[in-house]
């Protein structure tokens, strides 16, 4: 192992960083993360603080889920690898698929595709929703609706239903036939509505009329996050996405669930969808279901697309799509034991609990930090801060202050994601009251030093 001052030089000097400008990497270098224990971690001088980013909203169970760790060791011992492609399966996949069936019953969703991780399950869901209509004889039925502000992944079909321009414009031109409506986002909307329930009803409004313009027959499925995440925490009013379910299932569309951050109780419930009282198609899901341990995941299925792949005779139903790694027996153990470890710890039930003092704590350095426009969240752990420099005009904060903000909050003890305009928290779903707090007084400190 390089020491530490070799690592600090050449700390993005030879690799690309996801989600950044080259140029900023080198000019302020990434912290470097050495170590994690429980919910903190350790940067490479020592210093430990609180992670409220959650890894990338994956690490639900914390740094230190040893059943995770011990299945992943001994399926390398027993089996480090083998395809899933067909004539092949293994033993830990079939396990999964399994106890998937049993956790996602409540959701209607009785069958899993896996994958690498949540862009590739995006990427499965939107083309087994094309080859559905295929085979049941509606190839006419090739786009996609979405909302703007929702995430849904970087691959090119991802990045083409995504609502969020910084995704989307160095890329273009994306796959086309993909059309977005206005996202249930209260504090900036093209309608001007502050009141939830009549800003959810004015959206689901705009998803019909796109659907009468594009044509119901043409129009394969509508892909929605049950809490829009990485496009700054936007909750929805209750009776949204039920108003979209019904939309779709009126006009023949297939609803997909992208829940890679809200499947396996971030929202206070097993499932984003089951939160609104839901039952999606297809799921899209990924990040917790292996606790970050191990890139992973699943696309569910209901039974209606089931059997139209099931019951096909005329050869369209066979699956052209996968993945080297789809079902990897070493992921597939780590989820295995993730999802017991999950359910054993009843995670769903302390993200509600703690979510809530959490969304509580922001709430009041709203009403102490003129910085903060909007607070957003009260959905289990999932918040995030939406900062201006003009409250009246909201006019977005500059980057140099929100930067300065994150490093005070990091130097009070607590790593937080500052993304565009808005500081995001998705913490383990292990959390304590204590150690809400100690997000609150650091984000509290971090402020103060703007």
């Amino acid at each position: 192992m390089k020491d530490s001052n070799f690592l600090k030089e050449n700390n993005a000097r030879h690799m690309w960083h996801p989600m950044a400008h080259p140029a900023d990497s080198l000019a302020n270098p990434p912290k470097i993360v050495v170590g994690g224990d429980g919910v903190s971690i350790r940067d490479i001088d020592g210093k430990e603080v609180l992670d409220a980013v959650g890894g990338l909203w994956n690490v639900n169970l914390g740094f230190s889920c040893e059943p995770i760790k011990q299945a992943i060791a001994a399926q390398l011992d027993a089996l480090p690898y083998y395809s899933t492609f067909r004539g092949t399966s293994n033993d830990q996949v079939i396990e999964l698929s399994w106890m998937l069936r049993e956790f996602f019953e409540p959701d209607g969703l009785t069958r899993a595709f896996f994958t690498s991780g949540g862009s590739d399950s995006v990427e499965t869901a939107l083309r087994l929703a094309r080859q559905y209509h295929k085979v049941r004889g509606e190839s006419g039925r090739t786009k996609y609706l979405s909302l703007k502000k929702g995430y849904h992944g970087t691959h090119f079909g991802g990045a083409s239903v995504n609502g969020n321009a910084n995704f989307r414009t160095q890329y273009e031109p994306l796959l086309p036939g993909c059309f977005h409506i206005p996202a249930p986002y209260t504090y900036r909307n093209p309608f001007n509505e502050t009141d939830p329930e009549k800003l959810a009803q004015l959206c689901a409004t705009a998803l019909e009329d796109e659907i009468a313009f594009q044509g119901a027959g043409t129009i394969a499925a509508f892909i929605m996050e049950p809490v829009l995440g990485a496009g700054g925490v936007i909750p929805p009013h209750a009776s949204f996405m039920p108003m979209v379910r019904e939309i779709c299932d009126r006009n023949g569309i297939l609803l997909i669930a992208d829940e890679v951050i809200t499947a396996f109780g971030r929202t206070g419930d097993w499932s984003g969808s089951r939160h609104w009282g839901v039952k999606p198609d297809m799921m899209s899901t990924a990040k917790a279901i292996t606790n970050g341990y191990f890139p992973f995941g699943a696309v569910m299925l209901n039974d209606k697309i089931a059997d139209v792949f099931e019951q096909d005779t005329s050869g369209r139903g066979a699956i052209g799509h996968g993945y080297t790694y789809s079902g990897h027996p070493v992921g597939a153990a780590a989820a295995i034991a993730c999802l017991k470890e999950t359910q054993r710890l009843d995670v769903a039930a302390n993200a509600g609990e703690r979510g809530a003092e959490l969304f509580a704590g922001l709430n009041g350095l709203a009403e102490k930090h003129d910085l903060i426009g909007d607070v957003r969240g009260g959905h289990g752990l999932m918040c995030a801060l939406e900062l201006v420099s003009d409250r009246a005009a909201k006019t977005p904060i500059d980057k140099a202050t929100i930067g300065k903000i994150y490093e005070a909050t990091y130097e009070a003890g607590v790593m937080v994601r500052v993304s565009g305009p808005n500081i995001i928290m998705s913490p383990p779903l292990i959390l304590t009251a204590q150690d809400v707090q100690k997000i609150v007084d650091a984000l509290d400190a971090g402020f103060s030093a703007a």
